[in-house]
């Protein structure tokens, strides 16, 4: 995902609610992926991200430009949904991808039954982990991004990321169900 350009980030910060909605479109979908990876329910994610963005439409004239525009985003979704499963209300019970359209054409029963069992795995997989590692793992291995960016979303120092990262990987392989 290419990064917004600095002039929409400006016009956003002084209430143009056309650039708003640009970066609202832009990063939806990845705050929506988080949460729901987060808190594995659809409706706390969708709950999730509509704070997320309020978060960031408060906040955003605070935004200075020092991280990317994304790394911030994903700081204030992991917070986010970090503070919704806090609440203890969650009980999970979700497949990762609710977006299947069954009356696509293009995918056939057995592409879906495949998915969803690939989802399956992904989901029990990380139930294993604790939330710091699950989190680093989340952001790394489904949502690409580097271990700096983690660092900077997370807001712990990169070696930390490094070593949630391998004690998540070395719990996985422990299981032996990767």
């Amino acid at each position: 995902m290419l990064e917004l350009g600095p002039d929409v980030i400006c016009r956003a910060q002084e209430n143009d609610m056309a650039a708003f909605e640009e970066i609202y479109r832009h990063y939806a979908g990845m705050v929506y992926r988080v949460a729901l990876r987060m808190t594995r329910r659809v409706e706390d994610a969708e709950e999730v991200t509509q704070e997320v963005f309020v978060a960031v439409h408060r906040h955003l004239k605070t935004f200075e430009g020092n991280a990317q525009l994304k790394t911030w985003i994903y700081r204030i979704a992991v917070n986010c949904s970090l503070n919704a499963l806090k609440k203890g209300k969650r009980n999970p019970e979700v497949a990762w991808d609710d977006g299947l359209d069954p009356e696509d054409p293009h995918q056939g029963v057995r592409d879906t039954i495949e998915k969803e069992d690939r989802e399956a795995k992904i989901s029990s997989l990380l139930e294993s982990l604790n939330m710091d590692q699950k989190m680093c793992l989340v952001l790394r291995a489904q949502e690409g991004l580097s271990y700096d960016q983690i660092a900077r979303a997370l807001n712990v120092n990169i070696n930390t990321v490094r070593s949630r990262i391998k004690r998540a990987r070395e719990t996985l392989l422990a299981s032996g169900k990767v």
